[in-house]
C-alpha cells in the first residue's frame, strides 16, 4: 500500500534489538549518515533495547542515550536533513483496573527532552500508543499483537505471547498515528502524504 506519492523514497536501516548504542558500534548509523543528503528526513526511534540494563552490549544509560541522540540530530544537521524524533511504542501493559500503563517511562522522557533541547520535530508515539491501547482495551488490544494460540501460525507452533511487537493491524494503527502526527505538525513531507489520515 503506498503511503507517499512517488517524490519520497523510503530507506529503513532499522535492526532489531538494536539501541543508540549498537547503532554506531555496528555502523549503521554511519551508512545512513554517509548516504543523507539535504532535506532528507531521518526518522530517529529509540528506548527500548536502550533500557536493557541485563543486556550489556547494547544498554546505555540516560546520559549516554541522550548523548547518542543528540549526535544523531548534529550530524543529521550537519549534512541539512531534517532530523525528527519519535519516543518508543508502549509495551502493552494494564493495571487491575483496565489502565494502560507506561512503559518507557524514563527513555521516553529523556527523548522528550533532547528534542526540545535541540529544537528537532517530535511524535510522543509512547503517549499515543497507550492511548490507542486504551481505546482497544485490555482484552482487545491483544488483537494489535503477536497474540497467537498454538497451531495458529507455522512459525510459532507452540503460540505465542508477545506484547511488545506488533501484527500488521497494530503496525498500520501505528503507522497512521505518525501519519497524523506529520499533519498535525504542517511538515512540508506531510504534503506528500496520498492516503487519508484520520485526525
Amino acid at each position: 500500500m503506498l503511503i507517499f506519492d512517488s517524490s519520497v523514497t523510503i530507506i529503513n536501516r532499522s535492526k532489531n534489538g538494536r539501541s543508540t548504542k549498537t547503532f554506531i558500534s555496528e555502523g549503521i548509523w554511519k551508512s545512513i549518515i554517509d548516504e543523507a543528503s539535504e532535506n532528507d528526513y531521518i526518522f530517529i526511534q529509540f528506548g527500548h533495547n536502550d533500557e536493557s540494563k541485563e543486556k550489556k552490549e547494547r544498554y546505555a544509560s540516560q546520559d549516554t542515550f541522550r548523548m547518542n541522540l543528540k549526535r544523531f540530530i548534529n550530524e543529521a544537521k550537519d549534512k541539512k536533513a531534517i532530523p525528527v524524533l519519535l519516543t518508543s511504542v508502549s509495551r502493552r501493559r494494564f493495571d487491575s483496573s483496565g489502565i494502560a500503563l507506561e512503559t518507557h517511562r524514563e527513555y521516553a522522557a529523556y527523548t522528550r527532552e533532547v528534542a526540545l533541547a535541540e529544537k528537532v520535530i517530535l511524535t510522543d508515539l509512547d503517549t499515543k500508543s497507550r492511548k490507542l491501547y486504551q481505546q482497544f482495551g485490555k482484552e482487545n488490544s491483544k488483537l494489535l499483537f503477536l497474540q497467537l494460540q498454538p497451531g495458529e501460525h507455522p512459525n510459532y507452533p507452540d503460540g505465542k505471547e508477545d506484547n511488545t511487537h506488533f501484527n500488521e493491524l497494530g503496525a498500520r494503527l501505528i503507522a497512521q498515528i505518525v501519519l497524523a502526527a506529520l499533519k498535525e505538525q504542517d511538515i512540508e513531507l506531510s504534503k506528500r502524504i496520498i492516503i487519508p489520515v484520520k485526525k
